[in-house]
């Protein structure tokens, strides 16, 4: 008796990158007019998700870098003690 294994889940987490190409190739898509009504609503819905989700790594990484910055400002402005 053999067990079956469930199928392989996508990623929850896929990349900055992969998503902004995703955007692009919908935003091809979507400006080539080609679409029937109903799928160029699906697209544009998924691209507004996928945008939404660029949107919200971008300030993530936007907040690690204020972080960062102010921690090695604080570095440079402690007093050296002698």
């Amino acid at each position: 008796m053999s067990a079956k294994k469930a199928p392989a889940k996508p990623s929850s987490t896929t990349n900055f990158e992969t998503q902004l190409t995703e955007l692009e190739s919908i935003v091809e898509q979507l400006e080539s007019g080609e679409l029937p009504l109903e799928d160029a609503l699906k697209v544009f819905e998924k691209g507004v998700k996928l945008s939404r989700q660029c949107q919200q790594l971008l300030s993530e990484a936007e907040q690690k870098v204020t972080i960062l910055m102010d921690n090695q400002e604080q570095e440079f402005d402690a007093p050296d003690e002698a």
